[in-house]
């Protein structure tokens, strides 16, 4: 299992009521998901229309179940932000 940081940004952060928290995972799907069960309502939500980076990669596409967590890494969750 590896364990790193995921950071919340905008809305995400002020649902989730913090900046940041450490995962212990081994795929983006666990951590969303453990992310969920430690902060219920709005945050729950709101992760369903989130875009990620790993590693300061974007996610994209890719089935959360596939994209695999790094020792030491960081998540980056990034809910719709508005405007042009």
């Amino acid at each position: 299992m590896a364990s790193g940081t995921m950071r919340y940004w905008a809305a995400a952060k002020a649902a989730a009521g913090l900046a940041e928290e450490p995962y212990a995972a081994e795929s983006l799907a666990e951590a969303l998901e453990a992310a969920r069960v430690k902060h219920p309502g709005e945050l729950a939500r709101l992760l369903r229309g989130c875009s990620f980076l790993v590693d300061g990669d974007p996610v994209g596409a890719r089935e959360h179940e596939t994209v695999r967590l790094a020792e030491g890494g960081t998540v980056e969750v990034l809910p719709p932000f508005a405007g042009g």
